[in-house]
């Protein structure tokens, strides 16, 4: 009878903290620096999450080692719901990029749901003789061998499409990483290399104020905004089946009790809908996801099926850290 009355009682005890949940700050890892998009998507977020969660949300940014660091922080915290990662497409790229990861992508997380996908674009440098994308690809034609492509680092978004790029068009370039999005821009800006694939958040202002020239978007879909509707696809400029985007997703550390799970999934779905929210991120050139994705089930499946994606492109590169 006691052991009963002791099982009752921790019961009780769980349930009321669920239902109380959170009644302390809810911290989210962002795993790069203050002032990256990624950031930005987490602090938006955490101000429409605010309302519907019913708490306080605090952003920490732990960045290095291409987002891993902050991952495996997220993956080793205690599993009570107040310690989240919003993390980008490294989610399912570092498994092929960092031969000895501290987690797994896989098995060492809970998977609240999507937030939003990023398109990018491929630009050039201002003095680059091409003006459209069939110009480039006669220019890259013509200068095998001498192409200089930069990206903002290892498995950072600029590196991951700029290897798609080479693959589907099965050209090698000269690839410069640099240490961050900013250093990468300036140098394409002043025309110390030729070409860069890279998220509208970065790309859209270069573009607008005519300091970089602008080819094609990695989406299916042409873009709506004013300053990149006029540029092609690549899949309609003849790379079949080329698609990437930049998406973002939540994450909580494996064991996250279910409940505390549903009812961070139920308020990103509210804070999703929030209108200055939207506003904030189509003002970024992101999309919203509204299919399944943003359901945890659908949201792993989604990570599963980038991890096959990416694998053997950034295998067939041979580009690794430890």
């Amino acid at each position: 009878m006691k052991r009963i009355l002791l099982v009752a009682a921790a019961a009780f005890t769980l349930t009321s903290a669920l239902a109380e949940y959170p009644d302390k700050p809810v911290t989210i890892v962002v795993p790069f620096s203050a002032g990256g998009p990624t950031d930005k998507v987490a602090r938006d977020l955490a101000e429409a999450l605010r309302k519907p969660l019913g708490g306080t949300l605090v952003i920490e940014n732990v960045g290095g080692a291409g987002g891993t660091l902050g991952a495996a922080k997220v993956a080793k915290a205690a599993p009570d719901g107040y310690t989240l990662l919003l993390h980008h497409i490294g989610m399912a790229t570092s498994p092929s990029l960092y031969r000895n990861l501290q987690y797994k992508t896989l098995d060492d997380f809970e998977y609240l749901g999507m937030i939003n996908e990023v398109p990018m674009t491929l630009i050039g440098k201002p003095t680059l003789p091409a003006n459209n994308y069939a110009e480039l690809m006669k220019w890259i034609d013509a200068n095998k061998g001498k192409i200089n492509l930069a990206n903002a680092g290892l498995g950072a978004a600029s590196h991951l499409c700029g290897l798609l790029f080479q693959s589907a068009l099965k050209v090698e370039m000269t690839t410069v990483p640099y240490k961050g999005t900013a250093p990468a821009m300036t140098d394409l800006i002043g025309g110390q290399v030729d070409l860069m694939c890279d998220q509208t958040t970065n790309t859209s202002t270069q573009i607008e104020g005519g300091k970089v020239k602008a080819y094609a978007v990695t989406t299916p879909k042409r873009l709506t905004t004013p300053v990149l509707a006029k540029l092609p696809t690549l899949q309609e400029s003849g790379m079949k089946d080329f698609n990437v985007s930049i998406w973002h997703g939540l994450y909580a550390p494996k064991g996250t009790p279910k409940a505390v799970i549903d009812k961070l999934n139920a308020a990103l779905k509210v804070a999703l809908k929030d209108a200055e929210f939207v506003k904030r991120e189509e003002a970024l050139g992101a999309v919203i996801v509204s299919d399944g994705r943003v359901n945890p089930a659908e949201h792993k499946k989604w990570v599963e099926s980038e991890i096959a994606k990416w694998s053997p492109v950034i295998k067939a590169a041979g580009q690794y850290a430890d």
